[in-house]
């Protein structure tokens, strides 16, 4: 399995916005079928540095992963989340 931890600090971000990622994530699991688990919501740890929300993915393989990375709903949803973070943490990982 490959896990991708996305941990972001978002500014400016709405109920829409959320409504609308929520919506992506939706889409993605729905589009994307090598994407295995997906998830998206607030970091609830007292030692997330900021970052107080995040995004949960896995795959069978890191080629799945990389497959992700370049697929066009996964780059559209990047655009649209980048207008509204403003620190970011990755972590991907073979678990």
């Amino acid at each position: 399995m490959f896990v991708h931890i996305v941990m972001m600090r978002l500014e400016g971000a709405d109920e829409a916005f959320h409504a609308q990622v929520r919506d992506y994530v939706k889409r993605i699991k729905k589009e994307l079928p090598y994407v295995r688990a997906y998830a998206y919501g607030r970091n609830i740890a007292d030692r997330g540095k900021g970052l107080d929300w995040a995004i949960y993915s896995t795959f069978d393989n890191s080629a799945d992963h990389d497959r992700y990375q370049v697929s066009p709903l996964h780059q559209e949803f990047k655009v649209f989340m980048g207008k509204k973070i403003a620190d970011i943490c990755v972590c991907d990982m073979e678990g």
